[in-house]
């Protein structure tokens, strides 16, 4: 896939430079060489949160099985239609073809510029390959024409703690926990925001609600413990 040399350059730095620090999951992240040792454990549940997004490629109009091959069954036929390209991107790259899903995704836009799914979908690949200001652009984009979904902001709010960007992922994250209150993904990853921008009272509270959500979300459990969240208390997410 063609993205920026000089992103690709960057992110190769970043990579050689987290590669010497001891967290489970190390990602090239740009904050790691500022934050030292004791940054490791919000890194690495950075890490965990990039690598393991809840919402799919299919989450914002699931389709089942037989649907999603009749719409790509229509794309092969020469149905050059934005909602057949975007389907079929869909299906590449969940086969792991993301050269050919990006130019499915770029064709869909093309004739669509205000389709929402595509460009979300199109953001998320771009930050499955740490692409993350296209990520973010992307995210932008399809949280003005959806402003009330919480997919796009919680989206651009994992790409801009990639990129540093820790109040403005916080403020995307307090925003997302208004749309979907009951998405656990994104109280946990408000918990880490925050607990980044050294507010504990917020943090604790977040990853407090992510807990009550999902239990056995061990990334909201290290990091309830990390900044002195106490079972059974009761914590103000806000």
């Amino acid at each position: 896939m063609q993205f920026a040399t000089s992103r690709a350059t960057t992110t190769a730095n970043h990579h050689g430079r987290f590669a010497s620090m001891a967290a489970p999951l190390p990602m090239p992240f740009s904050e790691a060489p500022r934050f030292g040792a004791r940054a490791a454990a919000p890194i690495a549940l950075l890490a965990i949160v990039l690598g393991g997004c809840s919402f799919d490629l299919g989450s914002w109009s699931p389709s089942s099985d037989k649907e999603v091959t009749a719409k790509t069954a229509a794309a092969e036929t020469g149905a050059g239609d934005a909602k057949s390209h975007a389907t079929r991107g869909r299906a590449l790259l969940q086969s792991g073809k993301t050269e050919e899903a990006l130019a499915e995704f770029d064709r869909a836009i093309a004739l669509d510029p205000h389709y929402a799914e595509a460009l979300y979908n199109r953001g998320l690949l771009h930050q499955r390959e740490k692409q993350h200001q296209l990520a973010v652009d992307d995210f932008t984009s399809a949280n003005g024409l959806t402003p009330q979904r919480a997919e796009p902001l919680l989206g651009r709010a994992i790409s801009y703690l990639a990129l540093d960007k820790v109040k403005e992922a916080a403020a995307d994250l307090d925003e997302a926990v208004q749309a979907d209150p009951q998405n656990a993904q994104v109280w946990s990853t408000r918990g880490l925001a925050y607990e980044r921008l050294g507010d504990k009272t917020r943090a604790v509270g977040s990853y407090a609600r992510a807990l009550n959500i999902r239990p056995k979300d061990e990334a909201a459990r290290s990091g309830f413990a990390r900044v002195g969240g106490k079972p059974g208390q009761s914590y103000d997410a806000f």
